[in-house]
């Protein structure tokens, strides 16, 4: 274990190197004088871990780096602990015994994988044990368990994503709008990428379309696995994986419950705790429709979108080529990382996305491509959406097609997303 615990914690003697910037370290950052636990949630593979060290490297700045402890839980070195929370201070008094020096900053990775971690974490908290705790994990309820009421009031939480558009564009240069128009060419290209092999952190790294494709596909079978099968101790394997490539495989249609059942076998019940298990991952996204009666919401049909293009377009070759099915859960990914509540709008007409932010509504139609095919439909469907949900804004979001179409502005993608939230 000593041997683990100093190969993580490298910034006692360097800081930790090859790190891009995340625009979530900036929020962070100004909640570090909090005295409240700070959580971090995301897909597994998303960047959690990196974030850490970005914020490790920033307190090094300041406190003795000794005084951090770095413990990444999903080391097979501590499987010994997932039982036992009490032993997460034995990690602790080691890591005190090596460096000599009390632990000031803990920060905890994949805490999920301990039982009953919440004991440990309120306990140090209530204790003042450490001037701050950081957790993270790949599991949406992380908080939600049995126990995460003992944490209730304690902490604050972020969630981290797949890089974003506006961090690829800072990561290459590109800081303001004129250095988007210079690099037109180049920012195309790298939406491009995005659509085929999506923005987890590692992947952006590589070249290799071969690479690329084992990777992701490596993503998608550990999630299932680990943060699906294992934490939701599912049995039926075969259905549970047959259920996840079919909504892969429909990426962004219409759903019921009941529907999955007959299609798949097995009852509503169970389609739904499926669900839950693939959402809790944070691998898929389930959408209601848009309506001002929650109870219509749940009843109504559902869609679902995967949580990045690289894993909808390498695991379900129906949508290897499909542009317009790829650009359409791109968009929906970039709203999602600019924390917006996402909708979709079906009755007479379809609405791709109703945007959600504090109060205000906006209803947004993806296109690739804006042709005489499909105008009247994109048109029509934002104008419905619009009166029904008195809705003020619309827009259609196109690849690289700009102008207005009855009164509805038509943006690209690259601009679109180039950072301007309030679009």
């Amino acid at each position: 274990m000593e041997k683990a615990i100093i190969q993580q914690n490298k910034h006692w003697s360097e800081s930790f190197k090859n790190l891009q910037d995340r625009l979530v370290l900036h929020a962070l950052l100004k909640k570090l004088d909090a005295n409240l636990i700070q959580v971090v949630t995301g897909i597994r593979r998303g960047g959690k871990s990196s974030l850490f060290k970005l914020l490790i490297n920033h307190l090094k700045k300041e406190y003795n780096p000794k005084s951090i402890l770095y413990v990444n839980l999903d080391d097979p070195f501590f499987t010994e602990i997932y039982e036992d929370p009490k032993r997460l201070e034995q990690i602790i008094e080691i890591a005190e015994k090596i460096t000599n020096t009390p632990v000031r900053f803990l920060f905890l990775d994949e805490i999920q994988n301990v039982n009953s971690w919440e004991k440990f974490v309120k306990s140090a908290f209530d204790n003042e044990r450490f001037s701050k705790i950081f957790i993270t994990g790949s599991n949406s309820s992380l908080l939600k368990g049995e126990y995460s009421q003992l944490l209730s009031g304690r902490y604050l939480t972020n969630q981290i994503f797949p890089y974003s558009f506006k961090e690829l564009l800072l990561h290459s240069g590109i800081r303001d709008f004129m250095d988007l128009l210079k690099n037109k060419s180049s920012v195309l290209k790298m939406v491009d990428r995005m659509l085929e092999f999506g923005s987890f952190p590692e992947v952006t790294k590589q070249k290799n379309p071969d690479l690329m494709h084992e990777i992701l596909i490596n993503y998608y079978e550990t999630i299932l696995l680990k943060d699906c099968i294992g934490n939701g101790k599912i049995r039926d394997i075969k259905r549970f994986m047959s259920l996840a490539y079919y909504l892969i495989s429909n990426n962004g249609g219409l759903f019921t419950y009941t529907g999955l059942a007959k299609i798949l076998g097995g009852n509503e019940n169970t389609m739904r705790d499926f669900i839950h298990y693939l959402t809790n991952s944070f691998l898929l996204y389930e959408l209601k429709p848009f309506n001002f009666s929650l109870k219509k919401q749940f009843k109504g049909q559902k869609k679902i979108y995967c949580a990045d293009n690289g894993i909808l377009a390498n695991v379900s070759f129906r949508f290897s080529y499909n542009k317009g099915k790829l650009f359409e859960n791109l968009i929906f990914t970039e709203l999602l990382k600019q924390g917006n509540e996402i909708y979709f709008y079906h009755n007479k007409r379809e609405c791709d996305f109703i945007v959600k932010k504090g109060k205000h509504l906006k209803a947004i139609q993806a296109t690739f491509e804006l042709t005489e095919m499909n105008k009247k439909r994109e048109i029509s469907g934002i104008k419905e959406a619009a009166e029904k949900l008195n809705i003020k804004q619309g827009f259609i979001i196109t690849y690289d097609q700009e102008g207005e179409e009855e009164g509805i502005p038509v943006i690209p993608f690259w601009k679109y997303f180039f950072g301007n939230e309030d679009v």
